[in-house]
C-alpha cells in the first residue's frame, strides 16, 4: 500500500487529537507488521470500503484512553464507563471520517464502517495477509496512541 493511502490516517489522527485532547501530537517512525496486530489495551477498530479497503485499529493503554476521554468529556474519567467508551469510539469515527475525506480528495473514494471498541491486549485481526503499517503518536502527558493501517487497493 502506498503512502498516499496511509498518510491520511496520520494527518487525521494528529488533527483530531490536537483538537479534542488539547495536546501537540508527535509522530513516531513507521514500522510494518506482516499482519494486523495490536498489543494495546484499548482499541478502536474500524474499516473502510471503496477504491481501497481494509481495517484500521487505533490503540492505546487504558490510562491513555481515560485521559483522552477526560479531555473529550471535560470531566475526569475515574472508571472507564459507557460515557468514556462512547467518547473513545467518537474519536475513532472523527479520525476515520477525516481520513476518508482526505482519501476521497486523493482520488480514492471510500466509506467507513462504524467503530467497534475492543478492550484487551494482544488483539489479532485477520486481514488476509495484508501487512499493517504501524505509526506511533506521542501525546505528551496523555501517553501514546498507535495507528495500525492495513489496506489494499480494490481491484474490480
Amino acid at each position: 500500500m502506498n503512502a498516499e493511502c496511509i498518510n491520511p490516517f496520520v494527518v487525521a489522527s494528529i488533527n483530531v487529537l490536537r483538537s479534542v485532547a488539547g495536546v501537540e501530537p508527535s509522530r513516531g517512525s513507521v514500522t510494518v507488521r506482516p499482519r494486523m496486530f495490536t498489543t494495546q489495551q484499548c482499541n478502536i477498530l474500524t474499516g473502510i470500503t471503496g477504491k481501497v479497503e481494509g481495517q484500521i485499529i487505533y490503540g492505546m493503554s487504558l490510562a491513555t484512553a481515560d485521559r483522552i476521554a477526560s479531555q473529550m468529556l471535560a470531566q475526569t474519567v475515574v472508571t472507564f464507563d459507557q460515557a468514556a467508551a462512547n467518547a473513545i469510539c467518537d474519536l475513532g469515527s472523527r479520525i476515520t471520517g477525516q481520513a476518508t475525506d482526505l482519501l476521497d480528495e486523493a482520488g480514492y473514494p471510500t466509506e467507513m464502517t462504524p467503530p467497534t471498541l475492543v478492550r484487551g491486549a494482544n488483539v489479532n485481526v485477520s486481514t488476509l495477509d495484508v501487512p499493517a503499517f504501524v505509526i506511533p503518536i506521542a501525546l505528551g502527558d496523555l501517553g501514546e496512541f498507535e495507528i495500525n493501517v492495513s489496506l489494499q487497493e480494490r481491484h474490480t
